[in-house]
């Protein structure tokens, strides 16, 4: 996958190779700064996927195997690449090699592919209006039955709207009170989600969406708060959000 985000090579960097950098984009992260660094990704709650460093060389190349996180799973290994480009923008490389000697997991690397857009849009959202700040996040799930577009309306209803269009301004009364603007919205046979940009006393960014697996259907929020306030309101509303995500799949 190649890709423009906003911001210098070194910005780029921060978000993309370290902990703190990926909390504001990703998911909760530890990652040992070398070669042969312990890597850590904390996804959903007691979902978690590990491995090691194969590259650092700032802020320019930054490499990692996985092990474990899937099932049987074999290894995957990323490499990121930051190039510098006029306009105050870098070109990031990012690319997933799965070592297995079947095509079994061949679905699984079009899964990379489609998940990685939206978590793309809230790096460049980051990188434009919040680079270096301190951030916090946190991803929840909760599953569903029933048709994915009824669930997704159910979603919407518990957000508060009954449409999401880019452009429009929700004021939401959720897992937290917040006021802003989507900016992002997808709606297709694998994946929904609407983007939403935060703004307030702790502004952030909120992901919220369904997507299929298998035969399960399951609803995500995705929460990204930036300031001095980031960690003691994410660490607030989290349960809450928890709560509410997990009556809207009952209902």
């Amino acid at each position: 996958m190649e890709f423009l985000v906003p911001g210098t090579p070194e910005e780029v960097w921060q978000a993309m190779a370290t902990g703190p950098g990926n909390a504001a984009w990703f998911t909760r992260a530890e990652i040992e700064e070398k070669i042969g660094g312990q890597l850590t990704f904390h996804f959903m709650p007691g979902v978690t996927s590990g491995g090691t460093v194969t590259g650092w060389e700032p802020p320019h190349r930054f490499g990692y195997v996985e092990v474990g996180w899937a099932e049987n799973a074999p290894p995957v290994a990323t490499e990121i690449s930051i190039i510098a480009r006029s306009g105050d923008q870098c070109l990031v490389r990012m690319v997933h090699s799965l070592f297995s000697a079947t095509d079994d997991w061949d679905d699984q690397m079009e899964g990379f592919e489609s998940g990685w857009p939206a978590f793309i849009e809230v790096l460049r959202l980051y990188l434009a209006h919040h680079a270096g700040q301190p951030a916090a996040s946190f991803q929840l799930s909760a599953e569903a039955t029933g048709e994915a577009l009824v669930v997704w309306r159910k979603l919407l209803d518990g957000l508060g709207h009954e449409t999401a269009d880019v452009g429009e301004n929700w004021t939401v009364e959720a897992g937290e009170t917040f006021f802003g603007e989507v900016v992002g919205v997808r709606q297709d046979d694998k994946q929904r989600y609407v983007l939403v940009r935060i703004d307030g006393e702790a502004p952030g960014v909120g992901l919220f969406g369904l997507y299929r697996s298998g035969e399960t259907i399951r609803l995500s929020v995705c929460r990204f708060f930036y300031g001095k306030r980031a960690a003691e309101t994410a660490a607030a509303s989290e349960p809450l959000w928890q709560a509410w995500l997990d009556g809207v799949a009952k209902s």
